[in-house]
């Protein structure tokens, strides 16, 4: 570590590693707002060194000499630079100058939850080893602040569960589904021209993005890292309009929900299209909004909604980590700061036990019903509802819906069924979530 002590008054300085849309927002804060932090903490932030790809093109409020570079390590063995916010995106080369910066004693904000969710263990120790602080608020949320409340203002509770739409590309192809009627392909147009997916959209509709948040948050509130590896992921692209319609018929809504729950010494940590009761505050959210829902042992269930992505909304999250960190450099809070040791055990998706919806298309004979019933029963599966819907071309559909059953025994139960002759196909199998 870089023994440089800084002085305990004068300005602090902010350095920051990129400038895309995230980038941008914070410097616009950063100058607009340069007297309310200032009158909050009781010292002025001064941004310092900004390291981009191309310094030749103009960044609006910063000037080219004063501020841009191409040189990373401008920033982060910068002496006068006591916050470096890391704001590029994916693990390389942002792996490796978060680890320069901590290594040249600075203080680390980002809003990359590759790297966390990836790399947050070697992360974490290199700033405990440093005695610097990482805050993470803006990898999960975006404007949602969720991370420092529950470190903060709910430090007393033991967290049991922590259930969130985090996504918001998702859920708004979803609402559009479900409220509007579109097939998912529409619908996942619709976001690529409003700009809330991207030209590839993987990172989003196969959950990839869900599962580094939900890590993230699991492996802050529960004192064990959980390795990304094990986060059960499933994305939106099996989801059909039919699901969508026996979702709403049954009382439900389907949601992508991230879900991380202490239970019975191990954890589990999962995101998967779920079906959440329409009685439940998250049933409601929709669009491009993220909400998260914890529960706490004393304070019951919370749950924090808002914006999930975009320019301001995680530039706010970024922000609040700086002066945080600001307000509290000579002596951090330990209650706001990141400590956790070793990897979580985190229970294997088959030991999951819940409900599910299973939709099968199957050959509109005598027996189909008893079929089903046969294979669940051999596998103690106890069905709540079952409905057969229509016909057409000799062909019927039957939906169902079990009481809790752990996840093996409910994929053993579909093989069996899968090899019976009258069943043509096992059409969608999504699990059902009362949140409780």
């Amino acid at each position: 570590m870089d023994q440089t002590k800084f002085p305990s008054e004068g300005p602090i300085g902010i350095g920051l590693l990129g400038c895309g849309t995230v980038g941008s927002g914070v410097v616009k804060l950063l100058l607009s707002h340069a007297e309310d932090y200032a009158h909050r903490i009781g010292r002025p932030l001064a941004l310092r060194k900004v390291a981009v790809r191309d310094a030749a093109r103009g960044r609006e409020g910063l000037d080219l000499a004063h501020h841009l570079t191409t040189d990373h390590h401008a920033v982060t063995r910068d002496p006068a630079t006591q916050i470096v916010v890391e704001l590029m995106g994916g693990v390389d080369p942002a792996k490796r100058l978060i680890l320069d910066a901590i290594a040249h004693g600075k203080h680390i904000v980002t809003a990359n939850k590759e790297v966390i969710a990836r790399h947050g263990d070697e992360i974490y120790a290199a700033a405990r080893e440093a005695g610097v602080a990482v805050f993470i608020e803006g990898t999960v949320g975006g404007g949602i602040p969720i991370i420092m409340p529950l470190k903060a203002s709910l430090a007393a509770n033991r967290i049991r569960q922590i259930a969130g739409i985090i996504n918001g590309t998702t859920n708004y192809i979803l609402t559009m589904m479900s409220q509007h009627g579109q097939g998912l392909d529409e619908a996942l147009l619709e976001a690529q021209r409003l700009g809330y997916a991207e030209a590839d959209p993987t990172a989003d509709v196969e959950a990839y993005d869900a599962a580094f948040k939900i890590a993230i948050l699991a492996s802050t509130f529960f004192s064990h890292r959980v390795r990304i590896e094990d986060v059960y992921r499933e994305g939106i692209t099996h989801l059909t309009a039919a699901d969508i319609q026996y979702a709403r018929e049954l009382g439900y809504v389907i949601k992508l929900l991230g879900v991380a729950r202490r239970e019975e010494g191990h954890l589990q940590v999962r995101v998967h299209p779920t079906m959440v009761p329409r009685t439940h505050p998250l049933a409601h959210i929709n669009g491009v909004m993220n909400a998260i829902a914890v529960q706490g042992d004393a304070v019951g269930e919370v749950m924090f909604s808002g914006p999930g992505a975009g320019m301001m909304p995680t530039a706010s999250a970024v922000l609040g980590d700086v002066l945080n960190i600001a307000a509290n450099l000579e002596a951090p809070n330990p209650l706001i700061t990141c400590s956790h040791e070793g990897a979580g055990d985190v229970a294997p998706i088959d030991e999951l036990e819940t409900q599910f919806y299973i939709r099968l298309i199957a050959h509109d004979k005598p027996g189909v019903i008893g079929t089903i019933g046969q294979s669940c029963g051999q596998f103690g599966i106890s069905i709540l509802s079952m409905v057969q819907k229509g016909e057409q071309h000799g062909l019927a559909e039957i939906v169902l819906v079990t009481h809790r059953v752990k996840e093996k025994h409910m994929r053993a139960a579909l093989a069996d069924m899968a090899d019976h002759p009258t069943i043509q196909s096992i059409a969608s199998v999504i699990r059902v979530e009362g949140l409780k």
